[in-house]
């Protein structure tokens, strides 16, 4: 089965939320307590193994934050 491995950029996260809202499994969210050097609460995942790898959130994001590698093909 295809899995999905992403790897956030934290960082460079404004937290507009536009990959939550892409995600098919629902399992992206802004960190409640983790404030980036920005001053924003980055996203997070909350289950990193119901990742599809479907990179939806990564199409999604303005400022390129999320890359999506698929393991398992």
């Amino acid at each position: 089965m295809v899995k999905g491995k992403l790897i956030m950029r934290t960082d460079r996260c404004k937290g507009c939320e536009l990959c939550v809202a892409a995600c098919p499994k629902k399992i992206l969210k802004l960190d409640e307590v983790f404030v980036n050097k920005k001053g924003y609460h980055p996203i997070s995942i909350t289950n990193e193994d119901e990742c599809i790898g479907c990179a939806n959130c990564a199409l999604m994001c303005p400022d390129g934050v999320i890359n999506v590698y698929r393991v398992g093909e």
